[in-house]
């Protein structure tokens, strides 16, 4: 079988478990203890933070450990806009292709706190200008919260643009890093909070991060001891912070090799779709995508029949956001984009890993994914 959703997750890499191997053996004690066994543990969870922060552009004290990504999102999302409550900021911008961890988020805090939310808007292609946001920003602003590249079309967000315009207003931004994390650089985006999840990169699923920068008043949204400097209770996963640090750091250190050989590739299997498959229309940012992320609609057929003819030829791919697997909805993303509901569900999304591939794979898939789309049409 060929994956190809690696942006649903990855494969745990062998380096990353040999990293976390001490921290589930030998040295397990629990870094708020106060003994010889406590005192490895909390060693090796400071050291894993600080290598964290290094890769995020940020301080150590910044860095958050969490369960992954959503709780990273919604502790940005919540714990600043509830800190900000404080001062009379009872408005939040987002954009209407984020993942569901930020909307869901923002949804609450409108039911149940009166945050008034607004949407920055996005182009055909996925895109939110600097201008657009400036113009949704008011001065009761409490944060914007903002994807760096999109995990259903891959398009890349000039975040450095868009962390500009929110600073002019006082706006703190919040970037949700991913799906980013490890294709893109993250310590320069110019952003007040960051979130990364582990198991896109390599690790297990269950760590993630969420630094956010001093300055930022954050509420907590888990309660007991007082772990994480008091803004996230709970017994730290310490093999976790390890797998997550080493994860980021092996990336970044590939980083340019894998991405000039993923762009290449994916642009070949890009090319050949398109030649082969008259329907096929690609989504998101041609050029400024994610290096290894395809997603197309095949207008007269339906996504989820392909994904099936797909995987009998042993491909195995997805129709979008793994988080909504299953859900008979048009994508909210390709809606927001302009895609029209019916051809919405014709979508399939290709994620490539960083492992070297055969050098005739994209023409190959690409007749694979033809033939898939031949089968449901005649079907």
């Amino acid at each position: 079988m060929l994956y190809l959703d690696h942006a649903a997750t990855a494969p745990v890499r062998p380096e990353v478990l040999d990293a976390m191997r001490p921290f589930l053996t030998g040295v397990f004690g629990n870094p708020s203890s106060h003994h010889t066994y406590g005192e490895a543990a909390a060693s090796a969870l400071d050291e894993a933070r600080s290598r964290v922060a290094r890769m995020l552009g940020m301080r150590s004290g910044d860095v958050i450990f969490t369960s992954g990504g959503t709780e990273s999102n919604n502790l940005a999302v919540k714990g600043i806009v509830l800190a900000a409550l404080a001062r009379g900021r009872r408005h939040l911008v987002v954009s209407p292709i984020e993942h569901e961890s930020i909307l869901e988020s923002a949804d609450h805090l409108r039911r149940f706190h009166g945050v008034e939310v607004a949407a920055a808007p996005v182009d055909a292609l996925g895109r939110i200008s600097a201008a657009g946001l400036s113009q949704t920003l008011r001065d009761d602003t409490a944060l914007v919260a903002i994807g760096h590249a999109n995990n259903e079309i891959g398009t890349i967000q000039d975040v450095p643009a868009l962390a500009a315009a929110a600073r002019s207003a006082g706006v703190p931004l919040h970037v949700d890093a991913v799906q980013s994390a490890g294709w893109l650089p993250l310590a320069d985006l110019g952003a007040d909070a960051t979130a990364v999840a582990g198991h896109k990169l390599g690790t297990p699923k269950g760590i993630g991060a969420l630094a956010v920068r001093g300055r930022v008043a954050l509420e907590p949204l888990m309660h007991g001891g007082g772990q994480e400097r008091g803004r996230r209770s709970g017994t730290e996963n310490v093999a976790g912070a390890v797998a997550l640090a080493t994860a980021l750091e092996l990336a970044d250190a590939e980083r340019d090799e894998v991405n000039t050989r993923l762009r290449a590739s994916t642009g070949r299997f890009i090319a050949s779709v398109q030649a082969l498959v008259p329907q096929a229309s690609l989504t998101g940012d041609p050029v400024a995508r994610l290096p290894g992320t395809a997603s197309f609609t095949f207008a007269g057929v339906s996504g989820e029949a392909v994904l099936l003819e797909l995987e009998r030829r042993g491909v195995v791919s997805s129709s979008g956001s793994a988080c909504a697997a299953g859900s008979d909805e048009p994508s909210h993303v390709l809606l927001a984009c302009g895609v029209s509901p019916a051809v919405a569900q014709t979508s399939v999304r290709f994620t490539f890993g960083r492992e070297a591939l055969p050098p005739d794979l994209p023409e190959r898939l690409a007749a694979l994914v033809a033939e898939a789309v031949r089968a449901v049409a005649h079907h």
